[in-house]
């Protein structure tokens, strides 16, 4: 194995290790990322740690300035709402094409991948909380079969962009509970049901509503309004939580506490 080799499967670990730690809000939305902290953490060179948060950048799950560093992105109302704007258009676009385009092979992935998701576990067995990390996976795929229909590549990549920096707001839509109640098996059932019967407009109005009815969970359900601009959504989250005596990590304070010990993931295998 190459040196090249060796390092990019060592970007792949540590940015998979670090998504992994965002999405699960072991950090925090606004917590700065320092190098110094994540060489030692992870045993990884400064070179290594600096090619996986700009990978999670790309994804719009961290955030650069210039002689600031990296911090985890912040979560606000005004970016939900135009995340949720653009990716209804563009998704809506792309699934209405795929609709049309997409052939038996396409029907029969939908199907596939729906019973996949439809058969795995919301939630966390440990932290009824939080989200499965294999539900996430089964959600994302199901997305991304429907989307593959449409034969225009540049299109399925932007609206996955999208899709993707959506992704810690669909995590945190979750603690927050059922406010308004959602069926999320039967929503993804009808989408599905629109799709096979090659309803462009239906499946595009139930995929609209789908990403919309994220977006309400997360402001309607914690009471968010356009005051809270320029406040974390997390914290917002942590305050509502701690109301219900959920048990959840508390708000964060001014001061930091220590960082945990560091730990020695695991080398990858040599043939990885």
């Amino acid at each position: 194995m190459t040196t090249k080799q060796r390092r990019t499967t060592r970007t792949d670990d540590v940015h998979a290790w670090l998504r992994a730690d965002i999405l699960a809000g072991r950090r925090r939305p606004g917590d700065r990322l320092k190098f110094p902290e994540l060489c030692v953490q992870f045993d990884a060179s400064v070179g290594v740690i600096r090619e996986a948060l700009t990978r999670l950048e790309e994804q719009g799950l961290v955030h650069s300035e210039a002689h600031q560093g990296f911090e985890v992105i912040r979560l606000s109302l005004d970016d939900l709402n135009s995340l949720t704007d653009a990716r209804v258009e563009m998704e809506g676009l792309v699934l209405r094409r795929a609709v049309q385009e997409g052939d038996i092979a396409w029907e029969g992935a939908v199907v596939s991948a729906h019973h996949v998701l439809e058969r795995t576990a919301l939630l966390e067995e440990a932290g009824p909380s939080r989200m499965s990390d294999s539900w996430a996976a089964a959600h994302a795929a199901f997305h991304e079969i429907l989307l593959n229909g449409c034969g225009n590549g540049r299109l399925r990549a932007l609206a996955q962009s999208l899709r993707d920096e959506a992704e810690l707001y669909r995590r945190w839509s979750v603690p927050l509970g059922d406010s308004p109640p959602r069926d999320l098996a039967a929503e993804h059932q009808a989408l599905m049901e629109a799709c096979l019967a090659r309803d462009a407009d239906l499946a595009v109005a139930r995929l609209t509503a789908h990403i919309n009815r994220t977006t309400d969970q997360l402001t309607s359900g914690v009471g968010l309004t356009h005051s809270h601009d320029e406040r974390a959504l997390a914290d917002v989250v942590d305050a509502e939580q701690n109301s219900r005596g959920s048990g959840a990590r508390p708000a964060r304070k001014a001061t930091r506490s220590a960082p945990p010990a560091p730990r020695r993931p695991r080398r990858p295998k040599a043939d990885a």
